[in-house]
């Protein structure tokens, strides 16, 4: 191959690389069953708004809507290591705050019916420094993957079940972000209770969902 012809080529999977291929979100050296809050936003499939529509700043959820609220606080009934914080369901994505609390089996009963804060400085405190621990599979058991597939797949399950000709999907993927502490914790509860308000701009602009 001509050196010059082998060049271009290097150039422009070098220059298109980041472009075309999805990168995982998940950070290589976090164990995402351990102890630790984070911010989660689920898509839905090509932002298709499924869930209800934005009037004068304010969410309405409609039926498909209401099922996604529900799941979603229902997450605690079948992860006893889980803590809703602030969460909220838009036109085509879901944001919420999760924490996960391994030492306290009983987080069920923390949590508030609504969405509303809870107090999140002990699970900031607990975030691990390190790598993986080797006691779980990053995103294996009681993870934070397991939890948002549970999610994802209870959410279409009972929306199909109701709402059989909907065709509804999720995005195949979802975004996370380590929550590292108090400050960055009310910065995101603050995105998230104001995001009907920027609707307008997130709406066509898909990369401001994401902090």
């Amino acid at each position: 191959m001509p050196r010059r012809l082998k060049r271009a080529i290097i150039n422009y999977m070098t220059l298109y690389k980041n472009i075309y291929r999805v990168k995982s979100t998940r950070h290589p050296d976090w164990n995402y069953a351990d102890d630790g809050m984070y911010f989660i936003t689920i898509c839905t499939k090509d932002k298709q708004e499924f869930f209800g529509k934005i009037n004068k700043e304010e969410m309405f959820l409609n039926n498909i809507g209401k099922i996604s609220n529900k799941i979603w606080l229902e997450i605690p009934k079948y992860f006893s290591n889980v803590i809703l914080d602030e969460y909220i369901i838009m036109p085509n994505h879901v944001h919420g705050v999760i924490s996960i609390c391994n030492d306290g089996r009983d987080a069920i009963n923390r949590v508030p019916m609504g969405n509303g804060p809870v107090n999140g400085r002990d699970a900031i405190n607990r975030v691990s420094t390190g790598g993986i621990t080797g006691r779980h599979n990053p995103m294996g058991k009681e993870s934070l993957g397991e939890i948002i597939r549970w999610y994802k797949g209870r959410c279409s399950f009972e929306i199909k079940k109701l709402l059989p000709n909907v065709n509804f999907a999720w995005q195949s993927r979802f975004y996370d972000h380590i929550i590292r502490n108090e400050k960055s914790l009310n910065k995101i509860r603050e995105y998230i209770a104001n995001n009907p308000l920027k609707w307008s701009l997130d709406r066509n602009n898909p990369e401001n969902l994401y902090m």
